[in-house]
């Protein structure tokens, strides 16, 4: 019997990701979801996808089907390097590495990075996802809260010298899970910090080009090269079932230790999708499709902001966030989300609890909502169960 089994330390602490959970009930009959962080899929550019598979299997089967480097195809990997150049990181193929999305980029540097009782810095919240990958390696976080613009950096250095972090992981720009961007000044200080003490940034960048409106801050890796290693992937700007991301990594060492730890893990990522990838880019039509996302998100996020300021009672406060998929709502102290959950589910809606993005505790009287995923009309149906479920909550 596999319950007579004696498992790692690692298997027995690793818990479920709130998110899968919560993906089971939304398959319920009726249940509009706010809760995953899923794009459209009806937006999915599925005919030019098509197009570039067929062209791959008739062009070159033999190595669209076959093993890889670790690394990765080199010309997806030169085509991403001069994606990158024109949002002005300075890179090349040499220092990219194709992932298995970006959570694999995550798990990837948890490996290189982590042991037993590392120090992790990072936001209050973060990217749930970051703490269920780190988590396996077994660290303890110390978290900087978030303001109006962002991860603090008031502090920042006293929490440097006192614990000595193996990196510092942020999520910059529309983070995930609140939708707030970090200005170019904070990103310096950190970066200058980051340098003087020798720490890796890590910076997860699944959202940048999914700008509504104003101007993007200049990405991390660009205002310090050789001190941060950015994480990519085409989840959000193409399709997630593609499963491919990439990791960028200062030359040497850095990038050397990433492929080992990967050969380990899988050898290399999925070479027809790679192949299906590159051919999409080629013809350029990325940029047109990103054109369309964001027209739709945009319009998505505009039409829940709206109903929000309408509906919501006036105790719940919440983020407007210029891009990405998301937006942070915050009801009063006494509320637990994870309890109001199952009522949740009773009105037919869904969120994910703020708690889970909390690494150290906190963020009970918090939820994230999804606006990429539901539809407009799901939306304008959607937010008013929600403000009455709030009206109950604060009410009762």
């Amino acid at each position: 019997m596999s319950d007579n089994w004696q498992y790692s330390r690692r298997a027995v602490a690793m818990k479920s990701s709130i998110i899968r959970e919560l993906l089971k009930i939304t398959q319920k009959p009726g249940v509009i979801s706010f809760g995953g962080g899923l794009p459209a899929a009806e937006l999915f550019p599925v005919a030019q996808l098509k197009e570039a598979a067929n062209k791959v299997l008739t062009d070159n089967p033999g190595k669209a089907l076959q093993y890889d480097t670790t690394e990765g195809y080199k010309p997806l990997r030169e085509i991403i390097a001069e994606r990158m150049n024109n949002l002005g990181i300075k890179c090349d193929a040499d220092e990219i590495m194709i992932t298995g999305g970006s959570q694999q980029g995550l798990d990837m540097v948890g490996r290189v990075f982590l042991d037993e009782d590392s120090a992790v810095i990072t936001g209050r919240p973060t990217y749930l996802g970051a703490i269920q990958a780190f988590n396996a390696y077994n660290p303890h976080y110390i978290t900087q809260p978030s303001d109006d613009d962002g991860f603090v950096v008031f502090g920042l250095e006293e929490l440097i010298q006192t614990h000595g972090p193996r990196l510092i992981y942020l999520v910059p720009t529309f983070q995930n899970p609140d939708g707030k961007t970090i200005p170019e000044e904070r990103r310096k200080i950190i970066l200058d910090l980051a340098s003087q003490y020798g720490i890796p940034v890590i910076e997860d960048d699944p959202y940048s080009e999914l700008s509504f409106e104003g101007e993007v801050p200049k990405h991390m890796k660009a205002m310090s090269p050789d001190n941060v290693i950015l994480l990519g992937t085409f989840s959000k700007l193409l399709a997630p079932g593609l499963r491919t991301a990439w990791l960028i990594a200062p030359k040497g060492d850095a990038y050397n230790r990433c492929v080992r730890m990967k050969q380990g893990a899988d050898l290399h990522t999925n070479t027809f999708a790679q192949h299906v990838v590159y051919e999409f880019l080629k013809t350029g039509a990325l940029d047109d499709h990103l054109v369309k996302i964001r027209e739709a998100y945009a319009r998505r996020r505009n039409i829940m902001v709206k109903l929000m300021k309408e509906n919501f009672p006036e105790e719940v406060t919440f983020t407007e966030p210029t891009g990405g998929l998301f937006l942070w709502v915050t009801l009063p102290e006494s509320i637990d989300t994870t309890e109001l959950l199952p009522k949740a589910v009773e009105h037919k809606i869904a969120y994910v609890p703020g708690s889970a993005f909390f690494p150290d505790g906190g963020g009970k009287n918090s939820m994230r909502l999804n606006f990429s995923k539901p539809t407009e009309d799901e939306i304008k149906e959607g937010i008013p169960r929600l403000a009455q479920l709030f009206r109950e909550a604060i009410g009762g």
